[in-house]
């Protein structure tokens, strides 16, 4: 994300986009790759992801593949005009992030009393959404750092049963 000072708002890149309906499979493409890099839906069609140049790929690819699919894409980059509508869009960024961290957390307890062969599957699973989840992490909430501890002493109590 570009930012340069508190006083200065951040640089997004957004695409905006439009898919005939039929056939819907490049539709269900779309939202869920637009899903997996967690990008903050601000109305239909519109879609916006902090900027810098990893996302601006990501958008650059999704708008040939819509145009593939016979759609219509248009990718901006800007910044909000109102600082309160910027720290709105993070806030909803976060805590869809935050929901995706405490539902690790809770997973992670929840499997301590569990067999030592479940444990060890489900530390290695958790810990491949820890890495999903923090690849769309753009704004990190406090969850954050809850949902690494939890998986850290699930992984205490799968490498040393006796403690």
């Amino acid at each position: 994300m570009v930012t340069n000072s508190n006083s200065e708002r951040a640089h997004w890149v957004l695409l905006a986009y439009r898919l005939p309906r039929e056939p819907s499979t490049p539709r269900i493409a779309v939202w869920r790759k637009l899903r997996r890099l967690g990008a903050a839906q601000l109305v239909d069609g519109l879609v916006a992801l902090p900027l810098d140049s990893r996302n601006r790929e990501q958008f650059e690819w999704l708008a040939s593949e819509i145009a593939e699919a016979n759609g219509e894409t248009t990718i901006w980059t800007g910044e909000l005009t109102s600082a309160a509508q910027e720290r709105q869009l993070v806030a909803t960024m976060q805590a869809a992030i935050a929901a995706e961290y405490l539902r690790v957390f809770d997973q992670a307890s929840q499997v301590r009393d569990d067999a030592p062969g479940s444990r060890r599957r489900s530390l290695a699973r958790l810990r491949r959404e820890l890495r999903r989840i923090r690849s769309r992490d753009y704004f990190p909430p406090p969850e954050r750092e809850q949902a690494r501890q939890a998986v850290e002493a699930l992984a205490a109590l799968v490498e040393d049963p006796v403690s």
